[in-house]
């Protein structure tokens, strides 16, 4: 943690469990200004500050002007946090705008359990045409209150930030072995527990990286035991399992279908696919949550 500001700011909204946009709200001010404020950009005026103090101090007692010039653990200690033993676990730190993790940060809060898990990655071998790849990971509650995914097989690792918003999934990872971003986004079909998550991963993917797009599905195939040693022991061991599927009738037909489809010029014309590659919406998702014979 910085000694900035908006540092402290960001610390004690995510300690009240707070989003900026309420903060915005309860104390009548533009949602552009909270962001501002907690990005370092400005800091707040005096009568501004006074105001927040007053409202942040109603939640987390004893809170008072002069601790905003505190040092950062002494401040964070005022919201029951240590510095030394808090792990930097941003998004990537990457900047992303205010709104978007406001929108992420909001709906993991409401839903993020529904996530969490372990769950098995299904997607065409782009180096093997014909041949399909499983990765296997955990998606869990990271500290920085969005959803941490770690996905992998024997020779690939990715680790990064899911941000779920207004029913899509968006996942921004590095592979940590060819140091390589990646990117997918997901359809999920809304159920108490997200059991399926069907889309399109962009990558480098192959030894002379050029830009690949492909369809991916997730596939829950377990739930965390709420030990977290066990858990982190557990996903490393699933991957460890080769990146290949050696055993093809493991790719059962609904999926082979759903992944291995006609696109383009032709297929459109035909009425045998669509003109781009997309993954299909939640009507098309929920038939396949259907024939993959997944529980409701």
């Amino acid at each position: 943690m910085s000694s900035g500001f908006g540092d402290r700011l960001t610390l004690a909204l995510k300690a009240l469990s707070m989003s900026r946009g309420r903060l915005a709200a309860e104390l009548e001010v533009d949602k552009s200004l909270v962001g501002r404020w907690a990005s370092g950009t400005v800091r707040p005026s005096g009568h501004n500050l006074e105001r927040l103090t007053r409202l942040l101090a109603e939640k987390r007692p004893g809170l008072t002007l002069l601790d905003w010039e505190r040092e950062p653990a002494e401040f964070a200690a005022l919201f029951g946090i240590d510095l030394v033993d808090v792990p930097i676990d941003r998004p990537l730190g990457l900047e992303l705008p205010t709104e978007t993790l406001d929108a992420a940060w909001g709906s993991t809060r409401l839903r993020g359990d529904a996530y969490e898990g372990f769950w098995r990655a299904t997607h065409p071998a782009i180096i093997a045409p014909g041949r399909f790849f499983h990765e296997h990971g955990m998606i869990r509650l990271g500290e920085s209150g969005l959803l941490r995914f770690e996905l992998g097989g024997a020779d690939v690792r990715y680790v990064g930030s899911i941000l779920p918003i207004e029913g899509q999934v968006f996942v921004v990872a590095t592979d940590t072995v060819r140091h390589l971003p990646c990117y997918m986004i997901f359809n999920i079909v809304t159920m108490p527990k997200i059991v399926l998550m069907d889309g399109l991963l962009l990558t480098a993917g192959n030894a002379m990286r050029n830009p690949s797009a492909y369809p991916i599905v997730m596939e829950r195939i377990g739930d965390l035991s709420g030990d977290r040693e066990a858990d982190d022991a557990h996903a490393e061991s699933l991957m460890t399992r080769s990146q290949f599927v050696q055993d093809e009738t493991l790719v059962s037909p609904a999926m082979r279908n759903h992944l291995i489809r006609d696109f383009g010029p032709a297929a459109a014309k035909g009425g045998d696919g669509d003109l781009l590659l997309t993954a299909a919406g939640t009507p098309d998702l929920a038939k396949v949550v259907a024939a993959l014979n997944y529980p409701g």
